[in-house]
């Protein structure tokens, strides 16, 4: 059972960044495809960006191409999303998950954070 935290939310101003993390407990992190995902109220959680187990392959979501990067250091057992040039529509609960079939199918989620992007 993958345990993850995510950390680094917050509020920021239109145009600024954050970089938000995800602490997995398990000591095989390197074998998981990991992804974010985000969730406004009422609305379904979507799919944010992805990274293979090796870091080989990242997948992005149109919406966020060219202002986020997703990373990973295995041996910290971290998964990183580097927000940049946010949009108050990037506002919305930011959730980490953790697959061990492929990086579009994800067994393990955090509990989330908060991230506030004011006009």
């Amino acid at each position: 059972q993958v345990q993850l935290v995510e950390s680094g939310g917050g509020l920021v101003q239109a145009g600024g960044s954050l970089r938000l993390s995800c602490a997995a407990s398990e000591r095989t992190f390197s074998s998981y495809a990991m992804g974010w995902f985000r969730q406004v109220p009422g609305k379904e959680r979507r799919f944010v960006a992805a990274i293979t187990s090796s870091a080989g392959s990242t997948y992005y979501a149109d919406s966020v191409k060219g202002r986020f990067t997703i990373s990973r250091d295995n041996a910290k057992k971290t998964m990183y999303l580097q927000m940049n040039s946010l949009k108050p529509e990037d506002t919305a609960v930011y959730y980490c998950a953790a697959s061990d079939r492929s990086w579009y199918e994800y067994d393990y989620w955090g509990r989330g954070t908060q991230v506030t992007v004011s006009s």
